[in-house]
């Protein structure tokens, strides 16, 4: 049985990059290429997918249909997981978390999926001025073909 663990792992010599595939409103699939880590919940502590996204077609989808899979792939071997999606950002707030928490909870995400920066400022401002939101995936369903 394939876990969370082994699924990122396949992506780890890549960092941590994935296939996300989301359901547009006509129901048709929208895939894009993004770094994905692995990380506690902030809130619950419970494992989850994350990564960071902005603009509209991604987060608009994810919105009406938070229920998205994550490919990783290592050669021939992948796997999927199939899971929904909570958005926390500027556009998208929790209680759990509190607006000034939102710019650690960015640079969480972009470590756990093996992202580094030598000016934590400069990426911060960026984030900010995209109005970057976190994408955390609660996992339902993992398999894979190995």
């Amino acid at each position: 049985m394939t876990t969370l663990e082994d699924a990122v792992a396949l992506s780890a010599a890549e960092s941590g990059l994935a296939v996300i595939s989301t359901v547009r409103a006509d129901g048709t699939v929208q895939a894009s290429l993004v770094n994905v880590g692995r990380l506690p919940h902030p809130q619950t502590g419970e494992p989850v997918l994350a990564f960071t996204t902005y603009g509209k077609v991604k987060l608009a989808n994810l919105r009406s249909r938070p229920q998205l899979a994550v490919t990783f792939r290592n050669g021939w071997q992948w796997a999927t997981v199939e899971g929904t999606a909570e958005l926390v950002g500027p556009d998208d707030p929790r209680p759990w978390l509190q607006p000034d928490q939102l710019r650690l909870l960015l640079r969480e995400v972009f470590t756990a999926a093996g992202g580094t920066h030598d000016d934590w400022d400069e990426y911060d401002r960026v984030m900010n001025l995209e109005r970057r939101a976190v994408v955390l995936i609660a996992p339902t369903r993992v398999y894979s073909n190995g």
